[in-house]
Formats: structure tokens, C-alpha cells, sequence
């Protein structure tokens, strides 16, 4: 089991460098990534990051050979504990049981993503960003044991081999376990070129290597954020106005006082929450509360407006995001198509609903939680006090399900709040409907295209992507020139020859908060893309496989995973029977994001009133260099899962300033008797390895509108599927 994070949270540069704390004597590799010496402090960051050299990737091998490496990217359910731990292992050639992962702690410098800058865990960048630092960090320790033992065994390097932790000379049989070498390698200095194995060569990378974290999670020895008990802790939850920005008014504390188990009531400007010996007490004393709320400027809001006024500004024109050739002086004539896509608000709604353990005393501030971006709760955590990001220690743990989530801390915040009124330890867990109804949403997105067709081709495109940007409030030095990168990521480059092409960026923002959600900017762009592209091969009279096969001539890669998905999926024969009446369609789409391409088939059945079951899902997918494909596959599974709950149900509507929905009754997800049956086929590929948390939640989506699409004759621009508007004779 990896160790508690709250030996993580004590690591410190100065502590890593001399090897002292936890990480006393042994072998400790620390790369510096070649991106770091460009990377510049930015207004986002917490705090100024430092120039000079950054630690990016630790190793460090113990006398008793046990190796623990530091990982930079958070788990949450996604398997970088296990697929980063292979590369480690397979470059310091020792079994993956003798390799223990880490969360970093709270570390700018040393821990910034290459991809964000930022300390963050998202975008399916994991694999991306450090896979080869973490394989160098292996390869140059092993190259550093080897040189140490050949020092003591007075032989030739070259004349040693390596395997499961132990340096062996070949020629005396003698050898040597790395931890007896550990104390004298660290000494060394460390070669400035390391080889990394062959491929050839592999014993990890690449196999179907069972998850390291797996065990502990099915006898639930493992410790998610929520599962945190401190000696002494008190419990509480809480309640925020239900209509957006809206204040507390008047609050009678006496009916939760009342309540066995309660012992304190605090009262807050935006919420108020209910402090108990335990979180049942908690939530029986804030459902005994009478709280008057002041709703405030919000309290009108209602889903029609919002639908309209996202319209009216897709009307406008947008920041130029990719401009090649003059598309709009030939969308003037010629035969030409055009159609508007929209994409509802959605909830994260993770398994694991948001939690946050917090100690405030002496001036300090110690936090137990679940984080995708540890330095961002540091910040958040501290600015809430009134103290420095020094004085707060972070301890992260596994989180169960973030899907984008935990990529904002204000749940930190409010327990920090909240726990400053508090003697003790305080864990805050947010019930269900608080969760739902008081968070950061998937944007609202409007997505306007058109496109002019000569001779079968597409000659000319214009793409205007509609919707409130993310990266201007998360990250604002990458929201530049009124382009927000993420919502027009999968529409800035598409695989389709389009010929001259247009894609603009209009940001409009509204009352509600937005976030980052699985899939990100491709879940609206890739879907309006696909669906557009089967909108005029319907309309010419070209089967859709067809009509994006001609488009695809000079891009190998996309057109081998669609060939092979309608392969898989046998396009062009007969869907599987279905139940007397239902209509059956068959739907593709294609996708090129996250450093991945990866194309799907589904095959559904609709009702006569409108119900759409998806019967069956192939998905074929080229992700690169596959490190684990046992991992790939759950991945991709899981986003399906996902992009099907949002396709078919997904939707955060609001009526007198607040949200509709509050529980999975009403916010549904996919149930497991409506699952069908999923099929994965992985592309061999020794190209660099791309993204694939997200990819599959991208490409599904589009996949079964297409199928509805295909089944009834009506295709539906506004998600989720309207099950009214397909019903026969609708």
C-alpha cells in the first residue's frame, strides 16, 4: 500500500536533497526536466514560482530495497500508481511489488505539470508528461547501482547485469542487492546521458500488469480522503443558498441544538453548517434548521434565458482561434450546409462526494482531503485564513472518482471556513444534493457550423464554439487573445480535410460557475463536429463511414481506427434483432484529441415513445505507445460510461436562480442493466503515447446521437437525447 500522505506531505526540497526525514540514507535520483528552466512564474500559480533547477521526478531506494518514488500526478481511480510505477520498475529492472508510489505534496517547482505549468492532475496528461521523465529517473539509478557495485566488486560495469533489485557479475556469480549499494551510488554523480531499455527488452511496459492498488481497495484498507478520522474530530455538513450567489438571512439555531449529538451551529454569510459527534447528528440537525435566505440578483435565473442568451451571442462574431485560407468568402454560395449544436450544464457527481478534513490552530492550518491540485488547496486554504501557504500542510489522499472536480478547491475553502470556528479537527462532507447543487458545471455550450460541399469534398468550414470559459478563471495566463484553448480543443485541428477553415471562440459568461469535466473542450466541439459530418452525408445521400473515409486520405491514423472500429462493428450488415417495434440505427464517429485518436460504433433501439437503448458500443483506439493495456481498456470502458449517462440523461437546468436537480433520481447516470456491451480494440502503435481518460467519454457521445440519428431520421441538436421529439409520430 502506497505510504500514508501524510509522509508525503512532509517531504521537502531541502529534506529530499539531503536524504534526511523518511528518506534517511539510500539512493535518491532527482531528474531536471528539460522544460524547466523555461517555465516562468505566472499571476495563476499560488504562489511565484522560483526559477532555477526543479526536481520534477524522486526516487528513492532504501537499504531493505524497497522503492518509493514520488508521482507528481494524483490517482483517482484512473491507474498511475500502477502504470508509472511500470516504468519506473522496468527501467531500474525490480519487480513492480517492490516499487511504492507517493502524492507529491504541495510543491510548485517541483512539481508543475509540463502540460499545465500548474501542479495539476487532469486532461489526460498523466502518461504524456511523465512516463519518460520517470522512465530516465530509472534508467540513470540503475546506471548509478551498477557503477557503485562495480567500484566494490573491482570489476567492469560492463561485466554486470541486472534483475529483480539485484546486480550480478556473470563471470564470479557474485552479487550485490541494491540496497547495499544504495548509500555509495548516491554518491556518485550522476551520468548526463542515460540509455533507456529497448522495447524488445520490456518485462512491464506495455503488459497487462494487474493495478498495485487494487488489494487494498477490495478489503477496504484503503484511505480516500472521506475516510479520514483524527482523534478528537468533530463532524459537520452544511447547506449554501439554494439560489446562485445568494446570503444567509436569518437562521434559528435552536431546533439542531436540539438534535442529540449536536454541538454547535455556524452561522456564515453564504452557508450555514451544523457541527456534530457525528455526520448523522450533523445532517439531522441542519434538516431540523428553518434558514431564511436573502436569494439575492440571481433569484430570476431560469434555464430558457440562459439557452437564449448563449444564442444570441453564438450570433456574434468570435476571437479567431484558426484561420486558414478565406472560408467565409466561399460559405457566400455554393451548396452548403450548416447546423447549431448545443450541450446542457452537467455535474461531476463522483462516488466519492466532496469531503475536506481540517485542523486550524496556532496560526497554522493542516487539511486531509482529496485533490487534483494540492498546491491550489494549499493557496485557497491559506488566503481563507489570512496566513501564508507555509503555514498549511496538505495531506492528499486516492479520491474516488474527480472527473474535473477536484480541480477546484472551493470545497477546501468552505471547510476551512467553517473549521477556523471550530476547537479541533473538524471533517465537513457535503450530503449528496449539496454536491449536485453547489459546485462548478460543465459549460453550457453552443456550437454553430457550416460547411460548403463541391464534388463530395468539403472545400470550406466555419466552426464558432459558444460557451464560458474555464481556463479564464483556472488558469488565465493560458486564456490569451479571448481564445480559451480547451473549448476549442478537437475544433482548432481536425483529422477532415475541410479545405479553407474558420474556428472563432465567443465567450459568454453567465451567472454559474463553470469547471473543467471529463472530456473537456472535445465533448462539445468532437460532438457537433460528428454529428455535423453525418448531417451532410445523410443529406447528399452518402453512407457516413463513406463520406469521412474521403476526408481522411492523408491522415493514417485516424482512418485506421475508424476502418477498424466499422470493421469490428461490421458496418454495413445487419444490426442484431431487436424487441417487436423498436427502431435500430447504427452510428459512427471519430475523434482526434488528448494525443489519441480513437473511433466508435454504436448500435441502439428506440422505442415507439422514445427510449434509447444502447445495445451494443466498439470503440477502437490509438493511443500510441501503450504502457498498460489492461488499464487502456478500463479507461475506456469507464469514459463510455460516462459519455452514455450524459448523452442519454445528462443535463443541470435552472429555475428561480437554482438547480433542478439534487440526487440521482433526477441527475441519472447509465444503470447496469442498461449497460451494453462493450468492445475495445487497441491499435499497436510506437508513436508517442497520448491521453485516454478522457477520450472515451468524447467519442461515445456523438456515436449514439448518430445512431438515433440513423434509426429515426431526426437528429437532435440540443442534448440530452429528448425522448419526445424521436417518439413515433412525434
Amino acid at each position: 500500500m502506497p505510504p500514508a500522505p501524510e509522509a508525503a506531505a512532509g517531504l521537502s526540497r531541502r529534506s529530499i536533497l539531503s536524504g534526511g526525514g523518511a528518506f534517511a540514507a539510500g539512493l535518491l535520483i532527482a531528474i531536471e526536466l528539460p522544460w524547466a528552466a523555461a517555465r516562468a512564474a505566472t499571476a495563476s500559480a499560488p504562489e511565484p514560482v522560483p526559477t532555477g533547477q526543479r526536481f520534477n521526478a524522486f526516487i528513492h531506494i532504501a537499504p531493505d530495497d524497497r522503492v518509493t518514488f514520488t508521482l507528481p500526478a494524483v490517482e483517482m481511480g484512473q491507474g498511475v500508481y500502477t502504470s508509472q510505477s511500470q516504468c519506473i520498475a522496468e527501467e531500474l529492472d525490480v519487480a513492480l511489488d517492490k516499487v511504492v508510489a507517493a502524492h507529491a505534496p504541495p510543491d510548485q517547482a517541483n512539481y508543475g505539470s509540463p502540460v499545465f505549468v500548474v501542479q495539476a492532475t487532469g486532461g489526460s496528461t498523466t502518461t504524456m508528461a511523465w512516463s519518460a521523465p520517470l522512465r530516465r529517473a530509472g534508467a540513470t539509478a540503475r546506471a548509478l547501482l551498477v557503477a557503485a557495485a562495480a567500484a566494490r566488486l573491482r570489476v567492469d560495469p560492463a561485466s554486470l547485469s541486472t534483475e529483480n533489485g539485484v546486480i550480478t557479475h556473470g563471470p564470479s556469480g557474485r552479487s550485490l542487492r541494491y540496497g547495499e549499494v544504495a548509500d555509495a551510488a548516491s554518491r556518485l554523480k550522476p551520468p548526463t546521458e542515460v540509455a533507456l531499455k529497448d522495447p524488445g527488452r520490456f518485462r512491464l511496459i506495455g503488459k497487462p500488469v494487474h493495478r498495485i492498488d487494487t488489494p487494498d481497495k477490495a478489503i477496504g484498507k484503503t484511505v480516500y480522503g472521506i475516510d479520514v478520522i483524527l482523534p478528537g474530530m468533530k463532524f459537520a455538513t452544511l447547506r449554501s443558498s439554494p439560489v446562485l450567489g445568494g446570503k444567509v438571512g436569518n437562521v434559528d439555531q435552536a431546533p439542531a441544538l436540539a438534535v442529540p449529538g449536536v454541538k454547535q451551529v455556524i452561522v456564515l454569510d453564504d452557508l450555514v453548517a451544523v457541527v456534530a459527534d457525528n455526520t448523522w447528528s450533523a445532517m439531522q440537525g441542519l434538516n431540523a434548521l428553518a434558514i431564511d435566505w436573502a436569494p439575492g440578483a440571481n433569484a430570476g435565473l431560469d434555464q430558457a434565458t440562459l439557452w437564449s442568451d448563449l444564442e444570441k451571442a453564438s450570433q456574434g462574431p468570435g476571437a479567431v482561434a484558426k484561420k486558414e485560407g478565406d472560408a467565409l468568402a466561399k460559405l457566400k454560395d455554393g451548396t452548403l450546409f450548416e447546423a447549431s449544436y448545443e450541450l446542457p450544464y452537467l455535474a461531476h457527481a463522483p462516488m466519492e462526494m466532496t469531503n475536506c478534513t481540517v485542523h486550524v490552530q496556532g496560526g497554522a492550518c493542516e487539511v486531509w482531503t482529496g485533490t487534483q491540485v494540492p498546491g491550489f488547496a494549499q493557496a485557497g486554504a491559506a488566503k481563507a485564513l489570512g496566513i501564508t501557504p507555509d503555514k498549511v500542510t496538505i495531506n492528499n489522499h486516492l479520491i474516488g472518482g474527480g472527473f474535473g472536480r477536484r480541480l477546484e478547491v472551493d470545497g477546501v475553502i468552505k471547510a476551512v471556513r467553517i473549521a477556523a470556528k471550530v476547537d479541533g479537527p473538524l471533517k465537513v462532507i457535503w450530503s449528496r444534493e449539496e454536491d449536485i447543487r453547489q459546485q462548478l458545471y460543465r459549460p453550457l455550450y453552443h456550437e454553430r457550423l457550416k460547411a460548403r460541399l463541391e464534388n463530395g469534398r468539403i472545400t470550406a468550414w466555419h466552426h464558432r464554439v459558444t460557451g464560458g470559459s474555464v481556463l479564464a478563471h483556472w488558469l488565465p495566463p493560458a486564456f490569451k487573445d479571448g481564445v480559451d484553448s480547451d473549448a476549442v480543443d478537437g475544433a482548432a485541428e481536425v483529422p477532415y480535410a475541410v479545405g479553407d477553415r474558420l474556428v472563432e471562440f465567443v465567450r459568454h459568461e453567465s451567472a454559474v460557475p463553470v469547471a473543467f469535466w471529463r472530456g473537456v473542450g472535445p465533448n462539445g466541439s468532437i460532438f457537433a463536429i460528428e454529428c455535423f459530418m453525418d448531417l451532410i452525408a445523410r443529406k447528399t445521400g452518402v453512407d457516413p463511414l463513406a463520406f469521412r473515409r474521403g476526408l481522411l486520405e492523408k491522415n493514417a491514423r485516424a482512418l485506421g481506427v475508424l476502418n477498424l472500429a466499422a470493421d469490428k462493428a461490421g458496418w454495413g450488415t445487419p444490426a442484431p434483432s431487436l424487441p417487436s417495434g423498436a427502431r435500430r440505427g447504427r452510428g459512427i464517429a471519430l475523434m482526434n484529441a488528448f494525443g489519441s485518436y480513437l473511433a466508435a460504433v454504436a448500435d441502439v433501439a428506440v422505442s415507439d415513445e422514445g427510449d434509447v437503448n444502447v445495445t451494443r458500443l466498439v470503440i477502437a483506439a490509438d493511443v500510441g505507445k501503450v504502457i498498460n493495456p489492461d488499464i487502456l481498456q478500463a479507461q475506456i470502458q469507464g469514459g463510455a460510461v460516462f459519455g452514455l449517462s450524459a448523452v442519454l440523461f445528462g443535463k443541470i437546468t435552472f429555475a428561480g436562480g437554482a438547480v433542478e436537480q439534487g440526487n440521482f433520481n433526477d441527475y441519472r447516470i447509465l444503470r447496469i442493466d442498461e449497460m451494453p456491451a462493450i468492445e475495445v480494440h487497441i491499435v499497436p502503435s510506437t508513436e508517442n503515447s497520448g491521453g485516454i481518460g478522457e477520450p472515451g467519454t468524447v467519442v461515445t457521445q456523438p456515436a449514439v446521437a448518430n445512431a438515433v440519428y440513423a434509426a429515426t431520421g431526426v437528429q437532435l441538436t440540443r442534448m440530452p437525447i429528448d425522448r419526445a421529439l424521436i417518439a413515433k409520430g412525434a
